[in-house]
C-alpha cells in the first residue's frame, strides 16, 4: 500500500499539467472565434469561469470574474456587485487557490514559460514581501478606483484597462492578429502600447521568476487566497504528524510560510517530499483508503481493500472519460455556434434610385447606387427595431431618416467604454438637432444582472435628444441581431455614420469624443451624391 500511495503522490503533480490544459481548452472552447475573429456572446457568456482570462478573447466561453466584478461595481444596479461577490466567494469556498494551480489559463501559461532553461531567481524574503503587492492592486484597481469613478458617472474597470495581461494577450492581440479585424488597428494608441509593454514585462519576468504575475500582481489570486484555509479542495497539513523539517516549504516555489496558507496554490508538489506523510489532499479518503493495509491482514481483508481500489480506479476512469467527452462536445458546439457569415445581406433591401442624367453629358454622369452592405461606401443594411420602453412606440427603421446624417451607436449598460462615451453623443444630438443630424443609440442586452437601458437612460440621460432603440434577434435573417448584420464582431462600442443617402461614411469599434464625431458629421455631409 505504501508503494501505491507513493505512486499516487508522485503522479499528481504531473497530471496537473493535463488538468490545466483541459481547463484552458474548456474555457476557450469557442474555436471558431479564432478563425472568424468574432467574440462569442451566447447565453453561457453570462457565466463567470473561475480563472483569470479575458471576456474579449475570441475563444472565451465565459466571463472573467475580475472584469465582471469591476463592471458590477460601476453599475447602478445594486444587485450586480452582490451577485459577483457571491460567485467569487462560492469559487473560493469550494476551491480556494486550487483554481490558481489547476484551472487558471494564465497561470498555465506562466508555468510553461518558466520551463525555459535560464538561471532562476529563487524565493527569498524580498519576494515574500512583494507578494503582498497584489493586495494593493486588489484594493485600489479593482475596488477603490472603479467605485470612485462610478460616483462621477464614469465607468472605469481600472485593472482590466491598465494592467490585466490576460486581456492584452487573449483579448487585444487575440483579435488584432485576425485579418478580418484589421479595422481595429485604428483603435491602437498609448494605452495599448503601455499594456503591451506590461505584458512583455510579465512574460519576461515569468521566465526567471516562478509565476511572476500570480505572486506579485494578480488580484484574483489575492481574493482566492483569503479562502484557502476554508476551501473544500486543496492540500492539508496534519499537524500531529508534522516534524517541522521544512522540506515542504523548501520544495514550494511560492512564497508560503506554511502549507495551505494564502500564498499556496495547492499544486501538491510538497506531498512527495514529506517524510511523515503529514500532507494530504483534502477529501483524499474519497479516492484513497484512510489507513494502510496492516502487515498481518488476512487474505479476506486484502481482497476487500483490493475491490475498493478497483472501484475507485473505475470511477476515476469514468470521470476522466466524461471530462474528455464534455471538452470535445463543447468545442464542437461552440465551433458550429457562429454562422459562417455573421453579417449577411437580408433577402430584400431598399436601394436609392440612380440619379437620372444624360450619359453623353460629362458634367452630369450617371450615379450608380452602391449595393447594400456593412462597410464604408455601401448602402447601410436596415431593419425594424423596437424603441426602448418609454422612449417611443412601435418600431423604427433608419430609412425614415433618409435626407439626414445618421449616427448609429451600439452600446450596453454592461459596457464601461460605451457608457463613458454616451455624454459626447448626447451633446452632439443636442447641438446638431437643427442641422439634420440624428443620433440613434441601439442597446444590446448581455450579461445577467446588469441594469436595463431604460433605468440607466432615465438616471443619466434624461431629456436627451437621442433616439433609444433595443437590438434583438432578427427573424428571417441569418444574423443574430442588427449589430452582427452591420459587421459587429463582439467588441463594443461600435459607431457607424451614414450620410443623407444612407451610405456608410465611417465605422469604428473604438470610443469617440465630441470633436471626432463633429468631424465625421462634416465628412458625411460632404459625401452626398444624390439629388
Amino acid at each position: 500500500m505504501k508503494k501505491f500511495l507513493s505512486k499516487i503522490k508522485s503522479v499528481i503533480p504531473a497530471k496537473r499539467r493535463l488538468i490545466q490544459l483541459y481547463a484552458a481548452l474548456l474555457f476557450n472552447a469557442n474555436l471558431k472565434g479564432f478563425k472568424t475573429g468574432v467574440i462569442y456572446q451566447g447565453p453561457i457568456k453570462n457565466v463567470c469561469t473561475p480563472g483569470l482570462h479575458c471576456y474579449s478573447c475570441p475563444g472565451a466561453t465565459g466571463a472573467c470574474p475580475m472584469g465582471a466584478l469591476q463592471n458590477a461595481l460601476t453599475t447602478s444596479n445594486k444587485s450586480a456587485p452582490y451577485y459577483m461577490l457571491g460567485i467569487i466567494m462560492l469559487y473560493g469556498l469550494l476551491l480556494g487557490r486550487w483554481i490558481c494551480g489547476f484551472l487558471c489559463p494564465f497561470g498555465f501559461i506562466q508555468d510553461l514559460i518558466y520551463k525555459i532553461k535560464t538561471p532562476k531567481l529563487k524565493k527569498n524574503r524580498f519576494t515574500r514581501f512583494f507578494s503582498y503587492f497584489k493586495y494593493v492592486i486588489l484594493i485600489f484597481f479593482v475596488i477603490i478606483f472603479p467605485l470612485a469613478y462610478m460616483l462621477r458617472d464614469f465607468p472605469l474597470p481600472a485593472f482590466c484597462k491598465y494592467i490585466c495581461p490576460a486581456g492584452t494577450l487573449g483579448g487585444a492581440i487575440g483579435l488584432l492578429i485576425n485579418p478580418q479585424n484589421e479595422d481595429m488597428l485604428g483603435m491602437l494608441g498609448p494605452l495599448f502600447t503601455w499594456k503591451f509593454l506590461l505584458l512583455v514585462g510579465f512574460i519576461v519576468g515569468s521566465v526567471f521568476i516562478y509565476r511572476f504575475f500570480c505572486r506579485f500582481f494578480c488580484p484574483l489570486g489575492a481574493l482566492y487566497g483569503l479562502f484557502n484555509k476554508f476551501a473544500i479542495c486543496g492540500i492539508k497539513l496534519e499537524k500531529p504528524k508534522c516534524i517541522d523539517c521544512g522540506k515542504c516549504i523548501s520544495k514550494c516555489k511560492m512564497d508560503i510560510t506554511h502549507v495551505g496558507d494564502h500564498e499556496c496554490i495547492n499544486c501538491g508538489e510538497c506531498i512527495s517530499v514529506c517524510p511523515t506523510n503529514a500532507i494530504r489532499w483534502k477529501g483524499s479518503q474519497i479516492i484513497l483508503p484512510d489507513n494502510e493495509i496492516p502487515e498481518k491482514a488476512t487474505e479476506e481483508e486484502r481482497e476487500v481493500v483490493e475491490k475498493k481500489r478497483k472501484k475507485r480506479t473505475l470511477v476515476l476512469k469514468i470521470v476522466a472519460a466524461v471530462l474528455m467527452i464534455s471538452l470535445l462536445t463543447s468545442a464542437l458546439v461552440y465551433y458550429n455556434f457562429i454562422d459562417k457569415n455573421p453579417s449577411v445581406e437580408p433577402p430584400t433591401q431598399e436601394t436609392p434610385p440612380n440619379t437620372p442624367s444624360d450619359p453623353s453629358d460629362p458634367d452630369n454622369p450617371i450615379v450608380i447606387a452602391p449595393k447594400p452592405g456593412n462597410t464604408v461606401g455601401k448602402l447601410c443594411y436596415d431593419t425594424d427595431l423596437e424603441y426602448v420602453n418609454g422612449f417611443g412606440e412601435g418600431t423604427l427603421n433608419i430609412t425614415e431618416y433618409r435626407g439626414k446624417t445618421v449616427i448609429l451607436n451600439f452600446w450596453g449598460t454592461w459596457c464601461g467604454p460605451c457608457k463613458s462615451e454616451l455624454p459626447a453623443f448626447n451633446k452632439i444630438a443636442s447641438d446638431y438637432k437643427d442641422k439634420d443630424v440624428v443620433v440613434i443609440t441601439i442597446h444590446t442586452s448581455s450579461t445577467f444582472g446588469w441594469e436595463e437601458p431604460e433605468d440607466y437612460i432615465n438616471t443619466n440621460l434624461k431629456d436627451s435628444e437621442m433616439i433609444f432603440l433595443r437590438d434583438s434577434k432578427l427573424s428571417g435573417a441569418q444574423s443574430d441581431n442588427y449589430y452582427t448584420m452591420l459587421g459587429g464582431r463582439g467588441t463594443y462600442p461600435m459607431t457607424i455614420v451614414l450620410n443623407a443617402d444612407g451610405i456608410i461614411t465611417y465605422k469604428t469599434t473604438s470610443s469617440m469624443e465630441y470633436e471626432d464625431l463633429a468631424k465625421k458629421i462634416d465628412d458625411a455631409k460632404g459625401s452626398i451624391t444624390s439629388n
